[in-house]
């Protein structure tokens, strides 16, 4: 099971596991981002012998796409040592879908005085067993395995992993990965049932302290609405060594 297949240096087809949640001949945008994501590594990797780390990627979505071919476009706006700035571009039929900016950054040994504030999350074995595919449809949905503890709408805690590569046959990074899960956040803890109102992302933003480990990706998610059709998605990211990271999403919430 695989989300891409390569057909050349930057194109892709999409396979049916990347189906949409508000409509499943749509691509859910989550494995794109992933694909931006293992591009920008690995366009890193052709000139930088030791490569830099990515540590925030913000995505801008301008649209949908069908399930179709896809091509990327890596450049580097900011040019550096130890930290760079890199922009990717993924279209369909020549129409620019998803903007991707990447900050990578080099490591140094901070492991003396390394933590975090945010909250650790119960493992996935403490959590039952979620079927996401009961609400929402779409092959990527029904491609992952979830748990869940729903403590009120619009806040969660979630583990989820998949079995699907991103692409087929081609190694991708923990990174890269994890980078094509994240945006399902948005679907984790609905503030309302998806029949009466529409709430998709405009926008995605990760920020990473340390790269993820294993399978599990894990959510401690809130969902606010606003009073004038803007709303937020925000979730702490973790891995089984505990948080990683967050992610934001901004919502255009629609009745």
């Amino acid at each position: 099971m695989y989300f891409f297949e390569r057909l050349g240096p930057t194109s892709f087809r999409a396979s049916e596991h990347v189906g949409g949640a508000w409509d499943p001949s749509e691509q859910h945008i989550a494995p794109a981002l992933g694909l931006l994501a293992h591009m920008i590594e690995a366009h890193h990797r052709t000139y930088r012998e030791v490569p830099l780390t990515i540590a925030r990627v913000s995505y801008d979505i301008l649209g949908t796409m069908p399930i179709g071919v896809v091509e990327i476009e890596v450049s580097v706006i900011r040019p550096g040592r130890t930290i760079e700035l890199v922009e990717a571009r993924l279209s369909h039929a020549g129409r620019i879908v998803v903007a991707a900016r990447a900050w990578l950054l080099q490591k140094f040994d901070t492991d003396a005085i390394s933590g975090t504030a945010l909250p650790a999350i119960p493992g996935p074995e403490a959590l039952e067993e979620w079927r996401p595919e009961m609400i929402w449809p779409g092959g990527f949905v029904r491609s992952v395995e979830a748990r869940r503890s729903l403590l009120e709408n619009g806040r969660a805690v979630t583990w989820i992993r998949t079995d699907a590569m991103l692409i087929c046959d081609e190694h991708a990074s923990q990174t890269a990965r994890a980078l094509g899960l994240v945006d399902i956040a948005n679907g984790l803890a609905p503030r309302v049932e998806i029949e009466r109102v529409s709430f998709p992302n405009v926008d995605l933003t990760v920020h990473l302290f340390r790269e993820p480990e294993g399978e599990w990706l894990g959510f401690d998610t809130m969902v606010s609405f606003g009073e004038s059709g803007i709303g937020l998605t925000h979730s702490a990211i973790h891995d089984r060594r505990g948080p990683l990271g967050t992610v934001s999403q901004c919502l255009t919430i629609r009745q």
